[in-house]
């Protein structure tokens, strides 16, 4: 009984390559279930049509305090 150990060897990484794509497979196929599911019964909120007024930080204060606390340092 002669075996062939080049043989064996590409029988086992066909063996495993396979076995890890059949995973990768079918973790993308669950994850892309998972993602449906996750945003049916959990939609994000839609943004508002009235565009939002964001404040600006008074740049006169910051200006002076940075310029205190360089005075202070020296």
């Amino acid at each position: 009984m002669e075996t062939n150990l080049i043989v064996e060897g590409f029988k086992f990484m066909g063996l495993g390559m396979g076995t890890v794509l059949l995973f990768l497979v079918v973790l993308i196929f669950l994850m892309n279930a998972m993602s449906k599911i996750v945003n049916k019964y959990f939609p994000e909120p839609q943004a508002s049509l009235d565009p939002v007024v964001e404040s600006k930080p008074d740049n006169k204060k910051i200006i002076a305090a940075i310029t205190a606390a360089i005075s202070h340092h020296r």
